[in-house]
């Protein structure tokens, strides 16, 4: 299952796409790549919005 992630990185909110079996698993990858980073929102990827506003894959969001 893939999940969207919302985050806020050093006063910038972004958003990154995590395959992961539960929202727990995917907000920990996350959290994991940047320990630093506050987490805002899980959600189970939505077709629809998500290609008017297109996320990042885990590996190649930035820094």
């Amino acid at each position: 299952m893939h999940f969207t992630i919302g985050f806020k990185l050093h006063g910038k909110a972004d958003r990154l796409m995590v395959e992961a079996d539960d929202a727990l698993i995917a907000a920990l990858k996350a959290k994991a790549e940047w320990p630093e980073a506050v987490i805002i929102y899980v959600r189970p990827q939505n077709r629809r919005g998500d290609t008017r506003h297109p996320s990042h894959p885990l590996s190649d969001a930035t820094h």
